[in-house]
């Protein structure tokens, strides 16, 4: 049986505004060919440093390798995503996630293009990604690593601005657990839904509805992945769809099964990456 888990690390008191959190992950290999590697969209961008083995992550039609000793940058994600080890060895990670106030303010990228995308860091920011690439496979530690993660990223955080807008509308749907119309965001900044659209699609790679669909769903599988049974959300399911059927068909986007497939499938890979 593949043993792993899930260490959670306190990010620096420069980024906490900025990232939801960091864990390291550790396997012994792959999990059981039958099992679901099931991870769930939660609205975060992800900094990945794949230490030890690699990772494949499916995304759609898609398959992305992340190798051994390389950063990877994964954009917004709105589909469900299956991961496991590359080969079938011990695998060590780590893994920082930025919330949607954060990638903006320490890359300057073109998020929309990195959509549902897990792209090497050289590939987007070049050199300073290779040096850091360099640095981080000479630590000799997983502490050490994390410290030059974290100085990396207090250095690109003092060269950006923030943006007043966009992070009063972020806090704004977050606040609102993704049940905020977005033409309630436009009476209060006084701006055209295109205009957030286009802003939003700037600094997260979409628009703001999509942003609060995911943000909506998260509050319903956070609360399914820790273990609370579905018949048991049911109550809740019309606060915050038209009805059962309008939830349905968020559970089968954002995890491609129904909630009672799943439920019969559910394994501690998805549960603790969403809780942990």
């Amino acid at each position: 049986m593949t043993d792993f888990r899930f260490i959670p690390i306190t990010p620096h008191p420069l980024l906490s505004t900025y990232v939801a959190k960091i864990h390291v992950f550790e396997s012994s290999g792959r999990l059981p060919t039958k099992e679901r590697k099931l991870i769930v969209p939660n609205a975060n961008f992800k900094l990945t440093l794949t230490y030890r083995n690699g990772i494949v992550a499916g995304i759609g039609d898609k398959t992305f390798i992340q190798a051994e000793n390389k950063l990877s940058l994964t954009g917004l994600i709105d589909s469900p995503v299956t991961l496991d080890s590359h080969e079938d060895a011990q695998t060590g990670t780590i893994i920082i996630e930025f919330n949607p106030l954060g990638a903006y303010r320490f890359f300057q990228l073109s998020y929309a293009e990195i959509k549902n995308q897990i792209v090497e860091l050289a590939d987007l920011i070049g050199s300073h990604a290779e040096e850091l690439q360099s640095q981080l496979g000479e630590a000799n530690s997983i502490t050490l690593k994390l410290q030059f993660l974290q100085n990396f990223l207090i250095k690109q955080l003092e060269k950006t601005v923030a943006d007043p807008i966009y992070d009063y509308c972020i806090d704004r749907i977050l606040g609102a657990d993704g049940l905020l119309p977005v033409a309630q965001l436009e009476k209060e900044t006084g701006y055209s839904s295109r205009w957030l659209h286009a802003k939003f699609s700037e600094h997260l790679g979409t628009g703001p509805k999509n942003l609060s669909e995911i943000v909506r769903f998260k509050q319903f599988y956070q609360a399914f992945s820790a273990g609370a049974n579905y018949q048991s959300l049911k109550e809740q399911i019309y606060h915050h769809y038209h009805d059962q059927s309008h939830f349905i068909r968020a559970f089968k986007r954002f995890t491609g099964s129904t909630p009672t497939d799943l439920q019969n499938s559910m394994n501690e890979l998805a549960t603790k990456h969403y809780t942990s």
